[in-house]
């Protein structure tokens, strides 16, 4: 009787080699395998570097667009308020015999811009020369001047956060010669 015991015969199925086996990938092929690894982590991160860039501009717009939304609204509801404006100060006028109640205007008319002002809301400066950009001339009359200078105002203007909403109607002289 032979006391030899069978030959049981093993295989890695992990697919590296095994003892005394030749090594299953060349060198080459796995310099490129791992040039071929690096190009696509360089595609990913190109991709990755994109998609963060474009989540940052639609951040920015989405702030933007927020901030014109919020803007527009303090616009509408300034633009109503125009007339309440004008109201409080034609109420000034008319109430110049009366102490009292011009002095219950100009309170309430102070509150009501320094509300205004702190949204900012700011009067346009209605004296020197005339600047079509904040002015809007109902009239004109010759006079001694260089340049149009305006004479009266007959309605003040008003800027928003420094962009003009409602131009000054005011009377202008001109140069002589030039009406």
């Amino acid at each position: 009787m032979d006391n030899e015991r069978p030959k049981i015969h093993i295989t890695d199925k992990r697919g590296g080699p095994t003892e005394g086996s030749p090594p299953q990938a060349s060198d080459d092929a796995v310099e490129r395998d791992i040039d071929e690894a690096a190009k696509l982590a360089e595609e990913r991160m190109d991709q990755l570097l994109r998609l963060k860039a474009d989540f940052e501009n639609y951040r920015k717009r989405v702030i933007r667009e927020q901030t014109e939304l919020v803007e527009r609204a303090s616009l509408r509801i300034v633009e109503k308020l125009f007339p309440v404006l004008d109201d409080l100060d034609r109420a000034l006028d008319a109430a110049k015999d009366n102490e009292a109640v011009r002095r219950g205007i100009e309170i309430v008319k102070k509150q009501l811009h320094d509300v205004l002002a702190e949204e900012g809301l700011e009067r346009v400066e209605s004296t020197g020369a005339f600047d079509p950009n904040e002015h809007e001339a109902v009239s004109s009359v010759p006079g001694d001047v260089d340049e149009p200078t305006v004479l009266e105002v007959v309605r003040p203007g008003y800027k928003l956060k420094g962009k003009i909403v409602r131009p000054a109607l005011v009377h202008v002289t001109v140069p002589e010669g030039s009406a």
